[in-house]
């Protein structure tokens, strides 16, 4: 272990130098730190699961890692640069595969979800604390947030199946007859959403426990309550306006592979079905940039460089509760941030192009370019959390009463992080979330390319007018594969 924990050891000497300002690494620094992590080498090897896996990620060449992945994606703008105009557009065509049933059963399944919901909201507030034996924060937090996030954008829209209000919603109109009380005023666009999904986005990134299952039960009960009020005061238009979770997964479906096409499944690239869609709303344009700067800033607000901003020791971390504001304010800015850097692109792009359009109508044709970045960050950012919290979902569906069962017949399974701890898993691990950001980073190049050859008609025009924005994908790209290979504080 000690191949492992010196080099951390050595780039913590670095941090306290730049928190503290001094000009070498002071030797009692040294001998604290080598005190503490011989004092912590004690403890149980699941402690340092994590840590082991940060550090055989600093030990990997990941500046050359960075390099290709960059590389990869500055060769896909210059062949798209010298190949016909055809070629991108080409590669979106989706494939028509079978015809869709006549039957639709997405009221019931709907119900079925919001009593799974319901369940896991009664086991939060009467179950164990521990979020790691409690269902409700596994559920919310691996199964949900993760596991189905990702699938809606890899796979298509299961949403209109396990949305947990559709049917709810159906039935209550049913029973009571009763239609919208207020009409969605069609200039609040998507205004509630992006307050709502600003708020989601707090409570995981700022909040001192997000998965303590008391306090998640009575915010998703609260909001699953709340949820239903707005669809019966609004319709159906405060789940496509107002919902921030329907909201975000809609938008995500737009990239995956499945789709609907003239009664018939389809399968296609990832993000066909947005080229297949017209223009987004300026507040869905917004929302979907505000995803990505979401994403991106939940893992910025993890690194040294963050915690050296904010004046905080890593090593000496005084818990999110200290942090509220630096966080809180730090999302903000990062998201105005990108509103500002894409605009100014596009507009850019379009002068040197001699277009002229207003700026929003640009960001409503390009904004939902962004979402395979922002999914393939989410899935990124998340592998590790699936890889070990994952398997506390595992052990709770083998035996949910706790009782010693073993219905997946698992047979004795137990939790490990084991695969942390051993260069070649840590290597694929890593390896595999760059690829993922990098994969990303190209289809997002590829939807541009095809909308800007839409909008300007000709391959030169649309080749000067996405020279900024390629510019900033590059960039985005380093800056996506540093923060995989950055140390982290927590």
């Amino acid at each position: 272990m000690g191949e492992v924990i010196y080099p951390m050891v050595q780039r913590q000497c670095d941090v306290n130098l730049a928190l503290s300002g001094t000009g070498g690494c002071d030797v009692h620094v040294r001998t604290a730190l080598l005190a503490l992590v011989l004092a912590l080498a004690c403890l149980p090897s699941p402690v340092w699961a994590h840590a082991s896996e940060q550090g055989f990620v600093l030990l990997l060449p990941t500046e050359i890692y960075t390099a290709a992945g960059v590389a990869t994606v500055v060769l896909t703008i210059v062949l798209l640069a010298i190949l016909p105009a055809w070629v991108a557009a080409r590669l979106f065509r989706p494939i028509r595969l079978v015809a869709l049933p006549r039957f639709a059963l997405h009221h019931i399944t709907s119900c079925l979800s919001a009593g799974v919901l319901a369940f896991l909201v009664l086991r939060g507030v009467v179950g164990p604390h521990d979020p790691m034996v409690n269902p409700l924060p596994l559920f919310i937090w691996v199964v949900w947030w993760v596991v189905m996030v990702a699938l809606q954008g890899l796979l298509g829209n299961h949403w209109r199946w396990t949305n947990p209000w559709t049917g709810p919603a159906a039935v209550l109109a049913r029973l009571t007859g009763s239609r919208p009380m207020v009409r969605y005023r069609s200039r609040w666009g998507h205004v509630p959403g992006l307050v709502i999904f600003l708020g989601f986005a707090a409570f995981l990134l700022a909040d001192p426990a997000p998965t303590d299952p008391h306090r998640l039960a009575w915010v998703v009960g609260g909001y699953w309550y709340l949820t239903l009020m707005g669809i019966t005061l609004f319709g159906p238009r405060w789940l496509l306006r107002g919902e921030a979770l329907s909201i975000l997964m809609r938008a995500y479906a737009r990239v995956g592979l499945l789709g609907r096409m003239r009664g018939r499944v389809a399968m296609g690239l990832w993000g066909w079905q947005g080229l297949a869609r017209p223009k987004v709303s300026t507040g869905l344009a917004v929302f979907i940039i505000l995803m990505l700067g979401v994403g991106s800033f939940d893992g910025i607000n993890e690194t040294f460089l963050w915690m050296g901003f904010i004046g905080v020791n890593p090593l000496e971390f005084p818990g999110r509760s200290a942090v509220v504001v630096q966080n809180l304010v730090g999302m903000l800015v990062a998201n105005i941030a990108l509103l500002g850097i894409f605009a100014c692109c596009l507009a850019l792009g379009d002068r040197l192009a001699g277009t002229r359009r207003p700026v929003l109508d640009a960001v409503r044709l390009f904004a939902p370019t962004l979402l395979p970045i922002a999914l393939a960050y989410h899935i990124a950012h998340y592998v590790t959390v699936f890889l070990v919290d994952g398997q506390y979902v595992l052990a709770y569906l083998t035996d949910p009463l706790n009782t010693g069962a073993d219905l997946l017949g698992l047979g004795g399974f137990h939790v490990t992080t084991g695969f942390f701890n051993t260069p070649g898993t840590v290597r694929a691990i890593w390896l595999s979330q760059a690829g993922v950001v990098v994969a990303g980073h190209v289809i997002a190049i590829l939807l541009a390319h095809v909308l800007a050859l839409r909008g300007h008609g000709n391959n030169l025009r649309a080749i000067i007018a996405q020279a900024p924005l390629a510019i900033f994908m590059i960039g985005y790209t380093f800056f996506g594969l540093w923060l995989l290979a950055s140390p982290r504080g927590v």
